[in-house]
């Protein structure tokens, strides 16, 4: 079993970045209901950052907002190829 780490980002330019990890495919559970959007997670302080649809900033990156609640990562099961 695979400990998932308190903080997590899928920006490459983030510290938090972890490709690996990401692969093998995460879900959130946030205030209790099953996230998609979300671009960064932060568990021991209980927050979210989800993407704004499409919209993008000057450098190209997508625009988030943060929101504030209980944090549940977990693994996905990925479907055998």
């Amino acid at each position: 079993m695979t400990t998932l780490p308190d903080r997590l980002s899928n920006d490459p330019d983030s510290p938090f970045h972890d490709a690996e990890l990401l692969k093998r495919g995460i879900g959130i559970r946030f205030r209790g209901e099953e996230r998609t959007n979300v671009e960064e997670y932060c568990v021991s302080e209980g927050w979210v950052r989800v993407g704004l649809g499409n919209k993008v900033d000057r450098r190209g990156k997508p625009l988030t907002m943060k929101l504030s609640g209980p944090v549940e990562p977990y693994l996905r099961d990925l479907p055998a190829d």
